[in-house]
């Protein structure tokens, strides 16, 4: 074992634990109310982890969510460049337990891609803690998978973000927040998968209470080489400006 995954191990360890006994202390405790919400999102760009999984081109994203309490599901769709059929459809379900200003998370998410027969398809354990008070957000993301789009690899991506939502609006219509993220996919074997790093950094404008926008600059460290791999294209690892708009119900 490496020593990026005995790191990777801890915070998994960490998390997944505190998240667990959160889970147990407040699930009794907590007003549970059955959610339903979902959303709709055009992107100029489907970029996953700062790899472009529609060959730099558009992609439409619908979602639905479910909660009740602690508790949560959702089914996300898009099209992309990876399956036979250009569909991904993902699915996932997990708790997420709130201690002061900390939410934790624990999670399963699986990806799926209609038409390559399950050869494609993976699955990801996600944990998580983040810090949210007034205007700031900070938080730790892992997401593990035994073995990555089934290419022979075990797989870790670990996440930091940060955002701040002004409390002044612009022209008195949109709600500015500014946000980040540095992660790195690490992959077991990266003489099947090169591992790598990226980041974005963007700006997003709330507005009408169901609607926002954002525009979003990404970046890996992948070199072209390495990026035909992990996104079928020389340039699927770029840097590029994406724009997005979403639609919450």
């Amino acid at each position: 074992m490496t020593r990026r995954s005995r790191e990777a191990g801890i915070i998994k360890a960490f998390v997944l634990g505190t998240a667990l006994l959160l889970g147990l202390a407040t699930g009794a405790q907590a007003q549970n109310k059955l959610t339903l919400s979902g959303s709709a999102s055009f992107t100029t760009n489907y970029e996953f982890r700062g790899v472009s999984n529609s060959s730099n081109n558009p992609a439409v994203q619908p979602e639905i969510d479910l909660g009740y309490g602690i508790f949560w599901a959702y089914m996300w769709g898009s099209n992309n460049s990876l399956s036979p059929n250009d569909i991904e459809i993902d699915y996932g379900a997990g708790i997420s337990p709130k201690w002061n200003d900390i939410t934790f998370t624990i999670g399963g998410l699986a990806y799926t891609y209609p038409g390559s027969d399950g050869d494609l398809d993976y699955f990801e354990l996600k944990t998580s803690g983040v810090w949210a008070k007034g205007p700031w957000s900070i938080g730790l993301y892992n997401y593990w998978s035994p073995d990555n789009f089934q290419a022979g690899t075990q797989s870790d991506a670990i996440e930091g973000d940060v955002g701040y939502t002004f409390s002044r609006k612009i022209w008195n219509f949109f709600t500015p927040s500014i946000s980040g993220v540095i992660g790195a996919q690490l992959y077991e074997h990266e003489n099947i998968l090169p591992s790598y790093l990226y980041w974005n950094a963007g700006l997003t404008l709330g507005f009408m209470d169901h609607w926002s926008a954002d525009i979003r600059y990404w970046d890996t460290d992948a070199s072209k080489t390495d990026c035909v791999p992990l996104g079928g294209a020389r340039d699927a690892c770029d840097a590029t400006v994406v724009g997005s708009i979403k639609a919450t119900f």
